[in-house]
């Protein structure tokens, strides 16, 4: 906080004294050496942002670990305190240079990711000593164990994990793995003898009777304990701990987007989604007076699709088949050589002659921008499906409903129809673990290209 606070100030010096300097360049109006500057906003503003980057957790260090995730984060506190910022010089100190205030807040942002990015930088070089390393004994070397092992050694270098080995009974088919340092009633002397600072508890269902005296011979040593639950394949993405009715619950099918990214993404699609509605109307209006020419009412085809976390909504399109389209699926699907149904075909005889230009050039998917507006869909994430074939998906492809689906994908950018959808999961999954709004982005101006190239559209 204070590293932000001598940014902010800093920044508000930096601006007025560079100010004078840019005179004459394009746009920007002349003034004095000397620049206004109201003494008050060198305690406004650092209080402003401070107050935003608290409400967005950007000082909570273990939900920002990943670099991406702090500085998209901080992207978007920034934003919403620059345009605060702004309002407040409107209603207060309307002569304050716009140029100034843009250099103002172009400083800000930099030094706050420079700083972040040293800070970083400098961890990450130094050693992990004996006495800041966390050294961490699992009890349980099953499956579960070595899943947690394998993790904790994969895991980000800041947060300084050691694992140190295995505490558990001898069994039959047991995995290589580091030497057993003992069984669980030797857990104490294991505990003294190499000074571990973390317990985790990754013992299987059938000894989960063993844990409440496994936690009773630590109650009196200065040690973190830690369960693992074994309910990892149940779960749509991640598990979380949630306060229900005064009773802590584990949450299955909690959502693979916190609360804030969620927010930032919601906020993006309310924006740009009535950005491209509005610049979308004279298409969607042309293209409806199209289908009607050719094939009369209805234009809009609403069809139920499965969003986040399974929950059905109408999904819009335009309509590009002819009317009874539905009642001749049956005619038109083939299976593919592993059995699964491709429902969607280039040569569809169904598809009307304005329906193939539409799809094309993706204009049967505007309609979206209102399911978007409405919060049925993003922008950006895995495509809705259809139920009939939601129902016939095996278990880890339901892991695509841990996000809200979207107008547009990473499988899309990288083949759209090429193979049916419900064959693009690795694809939706590699997008839900590398979120960011950046990828966002990234994503949504690669559709521009794939679109104008009509490249797997049909």
């Amino acid at each position: 906080m204070a590293l932000d606070v001598l940014a902010v100030v800093f920044s508000l010096w930096l601006a007025r004294e560079l100010r004078p300097f840019l005179n004459g360049l394009p746009g920007v109006e002349s003034i004095s050496a000397s620049v206004i500057m109201p003494g008050i906003l060198l305690y406004i503003f650092p209080l402003l942002w401070i107050f935003i980057y608290s409400a967005l957790s950007i000082y909570d260090g273990r939900k920002y670990l990943r670099v991406v995730d702090e500085f998209s984060t901080l992207s978007f506190a920034m934003g919403i305190a620059s345009v605060s910022a702004a309002g407040i010089l409107y209603f207060s100190y309307r002569d304050v240079s716009r140029f100034l205030f843009l250099l103002f807040i172009l400083s800000v942002y930099l030094l706050g990711l420079l700083w972040r990015l040293l800070v970083r930088m400098y961890f990450r070089t130094q050693a992990v000593s004996l006495e800041s390393s966390r050294r961490v004994l699992i009890v349980g070397a099953g499956s579960l164990g070595q899943r947690v092992r394998d993790q904790m050694v994969g895991a980000d270098v800041s947060l300084r994990l050691t694992f140190i080995g295995f505490v558990d009974y001898p069994f039959d088919g047991q995995v290589d793995s580091p030497a057993t340092l003992g069984v669980p009633e030797e857990i104490r002397n294991v505990v003294h003898t190499y000074e571990i600072s973390d317990i985790v508890i990754a013992l299987p269902h059938s000894a989960y009777h063993q844990m409440g005296e496994i936690v009773r011979r630590l109650e009196d040593l200065p040690v973190q304990v830690w369960v693992a639950l074994g309910f990892f394949d149940l779960a749509l993405y991640k598990t979380t701990i949630e306060d229900l009715a005064g009773i802590p619950m584990l949450d299955l099918r909690a959502s693979a987007i916190d609360d804030y990214k969620r927010m930032m993404k919601r906020a993006f699609d309310i924006f740009f989604g009535l950005v491209g509605l509005i610049i979308a109307l004279p298409l969607m209006g042309l293209s409806a007076l199209m289908i009607i020419l050719e094939d009369g009412r209805p234009v809009i085809f609403r069809q139920k699709r499965a969003g986040e976390n399974g929950r059905l909504f109408d999904m819009l399109k335009f309509r590009t088949m002819i009317r009874n389209a539905e009642q001749l699926q049956g005619q038109v699907e083939k299976h593919d050589e592993a059995g699964n149904i491709i429902h969607k075909s280039r040569n569809d005889p169904r598809i009307t002659r304005v329906g193939r230009f539409l799809r094309r050039f993706s204009l049967d998917e505007l309609p979206q921008f209102v399911n978007i507006v409405r919060g049925d869909m993003s922008l950006v994430g895995p495509r809705p499906e259809l139920p009939a074939l939601v129902e016939k998906y095996q278990p880890w492809q339901r892991k695509r409903f841990a996000v809200p689906p979207g107008l547009t994908g990473w499988w899309q950018v990288s083949g759209r129809s090429d193979k049916p959808m419900h064959l693009h999961t690795d694809e939706d999954l590699y997008y839900i673990q590398n979120y960011s709004i950046f990828l966002d982005i990234q994503i949504l101006l690669k559709t521009v290209w794939v679109v104008l190239i009509g490249r797997g559209s049909y």
